[in-house]
């Protein structure tokens, strides 16, 4: 017998109508990110930074997935130009951020696996 499968969905219109989320000393304006669902490891988000972008390394692997506006990205100190439909990998642990960004820059965020990322194990990079 097969078990149940829950289906796990989201909507960014009502993701975006949570942000800013609740001050915090972190985020004094409030935060700029919301959790649209999780399942094991995986978490997904909904970003969209205002004003700056105080990220900071984090322990998994990452996903970004631009829904909206456009920006600049810094990965380790070189810097990527992103648009609506760009996605882009962020290995667990490495500088990061959005150095410019639209007043309607908005993107998804795919967070997974082990603290300190998975194992590189050398397959294509599939980037341009």
């Amino acid at each position: 017998m097969s078990r149940p499968v829950k289906f796990l969905s989201a909507q960014v219109a009502e993701l975006l109508a949570r942000l800013p989320g609740k001050p915090s000393p972190g985020w004094p304006d409030g935060e700029t990110f919301t959790r649209a669902l999780a399942h094991g490891s995986m978490s997904v988000e909904i970003y969209a930074p205002v004003g700056t972008d105080p990220q900071t390394p984090h322990e998994q692997d990452e996903l970004y997935l631009v829904h909206t506006g456009r920006a600049t990205f810094e990965l380790a100190g070189a810097r990527h130009e992103v648009v609506p439909g760009t996605v882009f990998f962020v290995p667990a642990r490495i500088e990061h951020r959005f150095v410019e960004f639209s007043r309607d820059f908005a993107a998804w965020v795919v967070f997974w696996g082990p603290p300190g990322g998975e194992r590189d194990e050398g397959a294509g990079d599939g980037g341009a």
